[in-house]
């Protein structure tokens, strides 16, 4: 099945002092390259959803596209902005700190997808909602929640048809970044 894939940068970095999280190095290479190297293979096209440092992004020569929306506000808002740029119907999120996201990642949740609007990823502990496979034709009803002037992800998902894709064995590949790499 043919799918595009959306890697998430576009955050404030607020968990880790206002950096800009996507070009955080760890083991030398910034996160956002280890992100795009692990979904790349398993996708037909990728963008990057990135609000600051877009140059940066755009060196990994994928298209880095912004919120439409002012004063960051959320994730979902840089799925809406990335959408149209998408060129398939299913769409795979995923954020730029989770360096070590299954092999098998994209195939699991398409097949989760079927008749579904999102299939997410379960770690055996926590839903991981911004690790999900998306019907591009979700746009316009995105669009309508956030003019809405909602934004939690759960909120949006509870008025869509979904499917928790179970990935407990493996939950280590879902650790996410969420402090500054220590200088050793």
């Amino acid at each position: 099945m043919h799918c595009s894939g959306i890697v998430l940068c576009g955050g404030r970095g607020t968990r880790v002092g206002g950096a800009d999280k996507g070009l955080l190095e760890v083991e030398g290479r910034p996160l956002v390259q280890q992100v795009v190297e692990r979904l790349s293979p398993q996708v037909d096209d990728l963008v990057i959803s990135a609000n600051r440092n877009r140059q940066h992004y755009a060196a990994l020569g994928y298209p880095v596209i912004s919120d439409d929306l002012d004063n960051y506000q959320g994730p979902l808002a840089g799925i809406l902005a990335c959408l149209p740029r998408c060129r398939h119907e299913h769409v795979i999120v995923v954020p730029c700190d989770m360096p070590d996201l299954p092999d098998a990642l994209v195939s699991r949740l398409l097949a989760g997808l079927r008749d579904r609007d999102v299939s997410y990823a379960w770690d055996g502990s926590r839903d991981q909602f911004l690790v999900a496979a998306w019907r591009r034709g979700l746009a316009p009803a995105l669009a309508d929640f956030l003019g809405s002037g909602a934004r939690a992800v759960h909120a949006w998902y509870a008025g869509l048809a979904v499917e928790r894709v179970d990935f407990a064995e493996h939950p280590e590949r879902f650790a996410n970044i969420n402090r500054l790499p220590s200088a050793e």
